[in-house]
C-alpha cells in the first residue's frame, strides 16, 4: 500500500532517487509517498489503455488524432516535483510538442490509473484531490477487482462521475468519445489467469 513518510522537511527528486529498486516514490505537496512498484497485472493494464487510445488519438489512425498518450509519465509541477499517473494524455493544441530532455511541466487533460490493493487508497484518496487541484480535466479509473472502468470529468474543481462501465461494454467515453472502445478486450489477460 502507499505510504506517506514524513521527512520533517518537504521531500526531493533526492529522496525519490534513494528508494530501494523495488519500491516507487511521488512527492505532492512536499510529502513522500511510496509504494511497491507495479504487479504484471497492473502493467498490462496500463498497456492496454494507453494501447487502445494510442492508435486512434496520438496516431490518428482510426481516429481523430491530436493527443499525446504517454504511459507512467514523470511529470514536474511545482507542488508536485515528481508524480507519475499510469497513463496521461495532453491535447497539442496545450503541448505541441513532447520535451526532448526534460521533464514533463504540463497538466495533463486526462489521466487513467489503474487499482489495485497497493495504490487503491491513494488514488482515490491522495491522487483525486491532487488532480482536482491542479485542473486535470478527466480522469478514468480501471478496478482490476471489479473489472470497470469508472469515468469522470473536472466541473468547478469537482469531480462529476459520468459513467461506470462493465468488462463486457463498448464505451464511447469523454474525453474520448471519437471511438469506440472494447472493454472486453482489456480483461482477457485476467481471464486467461
Amino acid at each position: 500500500m502507499a505510504l506517506a513518510r514524513p521527512l520533517g522537511r518537504p521531500a526531493t527528486l533526492a529522496d525519490l532517487e534513494s528508494l530501494p529498486e523495488h519500491l516507487r516514490g511521488e512527492i505532492i505537496d512536499g510529502m513522500l509517498y511510496v509504494f511497491p512498484r507495479p504487479r504484471a497485472l497492473h502493467a498490462n493494464m496500463e498497456a492496454e489503455v494507453a494501447e487502445a487510445l494510442r492508435g486512434p488519438f496520438q496516431k490518428g489512425r482510426g481516429g481523430p488524432g491530436g493527443w499525446w498518450i504517454l504511459p507512467e509519465p514523470g511529470i514536474q509541477l511545482a507542488r508536485a516535483p515528481e508524480f507519475v499517473p499510469d497513463v496521461a494524455g495532453w491535447r497539442r493544441e496545450r503541448l505541441a510538442r513532447l520535451p526532448e530532455d526534460a521533464p514533463l511541466t504540463t497538466v495533463p487533460d486526462w489521466l487513467c490509473e489503474i487499482l489495485s490493493p497497493t495504490t487503491r487508497r491513494y488514488d482515490l484518496i491522495v491522487k483525486r484531490r491532487f488532480y482536482a487541484e491542479i485542473g486535470v480535466g478527466y480522469l478514468w479509473y480501471v478496478d482490476l477487482d471489479a473489472r470497470a472502468l469508472m469515468v469522470s470529468r473536472l466541473e468547478n474543481g469537482h469531480w462529476v462521475e459520468l459513467g461506470v462501465y462493465g468488462a463486457e461494454e463498448k464505451v464511447q467515453a469523454e474525453p474520448f468519445e471519437g471511438v469506440e472502445i472494447d472493454l472486453a478486450a482489456w480483461w482477457e489477460v485476467l481471464e486467461a489467469q
